[in-house]
């Protein structure tokens, strides 16, 4: 019968291996199993099997010409998604202030964080309307993903079975509008698709609306999403109507800044008159 690690002995062996992977530097690019017992301060022995997990897993390699270990691939390709999203931020400044500029509205950058048990939608960049009646900064705030606008988009063109996931957890209500029934939510996921933006009606905050459209990188992955948020007063159902191509243009515009070509496939970021 095979023997699983208890919850308390799995966490410690998973901080363990994360304090291991950082003892490597620029400085020390390659350790040997002694001098990294030594600095974890455990026998040899346990800092052998830690190692022994990291390499099954990509974390590690070994060096075969000197038995030393370094940092394997698997965390160039995880650093790599990282940086596309910090990629994402810095390229999308100028093209949300001239979103924000054109329609007086608050203008956020949000991308998804996710456990097993939690989708949440993570504000990176926040570019504040000069109203004085104007939604709260969101930057570095997270909020549930399934009911934001940008959360939405996110969860809406992200893998099929990440969805399914968010449809199968608890979803609690943070205002009297929020859509929590997956039997309803599942329809506005696939509009969103079809459409390509979605649409916050006071779901996530009472008394503003917003609507958000989806990032792509040169692979034509989802990797963020741009959002316009404002009191329900001003972004009426005209004014809807009037910024979403405008919103649509500056998701494009990014993604084109990403590397993204609509060679490559989806037409959603151009698509769509309707808004739900």
């Amino acid at each position: 019968m095979e023997h699983k690690p208890s919850g308390s002995k799995l966490l410690s062996s998973v901080g363990a291996g994360l304090r291991l992977l950082k003892i490597f530097s620029a400085d020390e690019p390659e350790l040997g199993i002694t001098v990294l017992a030594k600095r974890l301060q455990v026998a040899k022995s346990t800092a052998h099997r830690l190692v022994s997990t990291l390499v099954a897993e990509g974390f590690l390699e070994q060096n075969p010409a000197d038995g030393k270990y370094r940092l394997g691939l698997l965390l160039f390709s995880l650093g790599g998604l990282v940086r596309l999203r910090m990629e994402a931020s810095e390229v999308s400044v100028p093209f949300l202030r001239a979103l924000c500029d054109q329609t007086g509205e608050t203008v956020h950058l949000g991308v998804l964080l996710h456990t097993e048990t939690r989708f949440e939608t993570l504000y990176v960049r926040n570019i504040e309307s000069p109203h004085a009646i104007r939604p709260r900064s969101y930057l570095g705030v997270r909020m549930p993903a399934f009911c934001t606008c940008e959360g939405r988009v996110l969860l809406a063109f992200g893998p099929s079975a990440q969805e399914q996931q968010v449809l199968s957890l608890p979803l609690e209500p943070r205002t009297t509008s929020t859509v929590t029934d997956p039997q309803k939510l599942q329809p506005i996921l696939e509009r969103i698709r079809a459409q390509g933006f979605a649409l916050d009606d006071e779901e996530s905050e009472t008394g503003m609306r917003g609507i958000a459209a989806p990032i792509r990188d040169a692979s034509a992955e989802v990797v963020a999403a741009v959002g316009l948020v404002g009191p329900v007063q001003r972004l009426n159902d005209e004014r809807v109507a009037q910024y979403t191509p405008k919103l649509l243009e500056t998701a494009l515009a990014i993604s084109k800044g990403l590397g993204y070509s609509q060679l490559l496939g989806s037409s959603s970021l151009t698509a769509g008159k309707q808004w739900v």
